[in-house]
């Protein structure tokens, strides 16, 4: 792996975490809303023309501007083809469990899948 896709994966990680709870809700809502059972967030730096931004990362201090979208839109925009529509699918884990974030650099994008970690049970 490239050292700065290693870099912005590690960046990822971190806002990811720090945005964890209001991704978890824009998920649930677009889930709930019935929109579409893929929801999709884009992590970006530069403005993008995909999706609706959700979270500004000036805001917070953070490295990724986060979008949402459904599979729906990428694959009206041909960003996710006819032909691999079924590959998606297949690939796309349980929305209670994973975010799927498409993460778009200067070299490209990938879709990655962040676990959503457990809130932790406090004692009574």
């Amino acid at each position: 792996m490239d050292k700065e896709l290693t870099v912005n994966l590690e960046l990822l990680k971190d806002d990811i975490e720090f945005y964890q709870g209001m991704l978890k809700e824009v998920s649930a809502d677009i889930l709930n809303e019935g929109f579409s059972k893929y929801p999709v967030f884009i992590a970006h730096q530069e403005p993008i023309k995909l999706g609706e931004m959700i979270i500004d990362a000036s805001e917070y201090s953070r490295s990724y501007n986060i979008s949402a979208t459904v599979l729906e839109e990428l694959l009206e925009r041909n960003i996710v083809t006819k032909e691999r529509e079924q590959s998606f699918k297949d690939a796309y884990k349980n929305p209670s469990q994973f975010l799927c974030i498409l993460l778009v650099t200067d070299k490209g994008a990938s879709f990655v899948f962040v676990p959503i970690k457990k809130e932790k049970q406090h004692a009574e």
